[in-house]
């Protein structure tokens, strides 16, 4: 009897004394916020099942624990909980295993940008990030055909020749002052090889994966509880005051504030999310004297763009290449091309971009055109994903901008 009693008390003071369950989760880093270093969640210490991480995290809530503290542990649940409502498996989310095997994840992810738009009409970003994301999927796909690197081989005599003629016109001062991408597909476009095609494309998937990740466990806090929960991930230092003050400008569905709350969205997308990822992607192999391979692709697929949001302009038709100077006789030479004379991949450029034709555009189907952005957004986006295969026109793209180059002097 005394053997049991003694048993018995070491038994209840073993489970009095063990740390709560939820105590691993706590301070742990979020090594993985930017989808770059494994599939999965934000860390690999923390399960990616929604129920053991409402469990833990309804436990450190109710013990008090600082939300600092269990900031990882929030952030995977709202991610967890996320790309289960969307269909989507965390665990083996890799976006650099390659188009194909993550054909699925980009059809559900952007489907459920798409119906969040379509039930909560104030939700303007996942909206035109669906929108958006079917012209990117698209390319994608075309990226992972066998024929794009032949086609690549193809864009290198065109930009070539304009080089050429350019020099030949103007001199080499006017070279000089062509858009890089343009004298970078002069240069490397030959070369590309498929080793660099997947890179790029790997880079695009992880910047699709890391927006999703980081907007969308907020739209469905958002959505499933309100500000609330949003303050909670604010309280827990997941983003700043400026991005708490958008949700309030989105949740008070004035029509001015619901547009400030979602370019502020944006803007944390674009300026602060994938910044870095597009500039690396853009200084690919652009050192070490083996030619700027990320500046051609980012380049080309500048060329390529065409948001398919109503009204907005193809991007090789938004600030076309347009030089002047002074020859050696004093006259004035002009050079006009209907090429970009930009790169999406630099966030000036984009931000100019998104500024000038996207938002305004948007929010005009929005407010004016309702029932016109709803039929878009209800088309099956397997449907809208194949409609869009933008890499596929490049090459006949810079053709016919050599055709129509012109230059005028004065």
């Amino acid at each position: 009897m005394l053997v049991m009693l003694a048993v018995s008390l070491a038994f209840a003071g073993g489970t009095a004394g063990a740390a709560p369950s939820y105590q691993r989760y706590l301070d742990l880093p979020l090594t993985n916020r930017d989808a770059s270093v494994s599939p999965g969640g934000v860390n690999p210490a923390l399960p990616t099942d929604p129920k053991a991480l409402r469990r833990a995290l309804d436990s450190a809530r109710a013990d008090g624990v600082e939300p600092k503290r269990y900031a990882a542990l929030l952030y995977q649940y709202w991610l967890a909980d996320t790309t289960q409502a969307a269909g989507i498996d965390l665990a083996a989310w890799n976006p650099r295993a390659g188009v194909l095997p993550n054909r699925e994840n980009l059809v559900r992810s952007y489907t459920f940008y798409e119906q969040l738009q379509l039930h909560h009409r104030e939700l303007q970003w996942a909206g035109m990030g669906g929108q958006v994301g079917a012209d990117f999927g698209g390319g994608l796909l075309d990226f992972d055909l066998a024929t794009t690197v032949y086609e690549m081989g193809h864009l290198q005599p065109i930009a070539n020749a304009i080089v050429t003629q350019t020099n030949k016109d103007l001199g080499p001062v006017f070279v000089d002052t062509l858009p890089d991408g343009v004298r970078a597909l002069a240069q490397v476009g030959a070369v590309i090889s498929a080793a660099d095609l997947k890179y790029v494309q790997g880079m695009i998937l992880v910047m699709q994966k890391n927006i999703f990740s980081d907007l969308m466990p907020m739209h469905r806090a958002y959505v499933q509880a309100g500000l609330p929960a949003l303050t909670e991930m604010h309280q827990a230092g997941l983003f700043n005051d400026e991005i708490l003050d958008a949700w309030r400008n989105i949740a008070s569905k004035d029509p001015a504030r619901v547009a400030a709350g979602n370019a502020r969205l944006l803007m944390r997308e674009q300026g602060e999310v994938i910044k870095d990822q597009w500039d690396l992607t853009r200084n690919y192999r652009g050192e070490h004297g083996n030619g700027p391979v990320g500046e051609a692709l980012t380049y080309a697929s500048t060329v390529a763009g065409s948001p398919s949001v109503a009204g907005v302009i193809p991007m090789r038709s938004y600030r076309p290449i347009e030089v002047s100077g002074t020859l050696a006789d004093g006259r004035t030479a002009t050079l006009t091309l209907p090429l970009p004379s930009w790169n999406w991949s630099d966030f000036d450029d984009r931000w100019e971009y998104i500024n000038d034709q996207l938002l305004p555009k948007y929010r005009d189907l929005v407010d004016n055109h309702w029932s016109k952005l709803q039929a878009a957004l209800q088309v099956p986006y397997d449907q809208q994903l194949d409609s869009h295969r933008p890499i596929m026109n490049l090459v006949p793209t810079m053709q016919s901008a050599l055709q129509t180059m012109k230059v005028t002097v004065s």
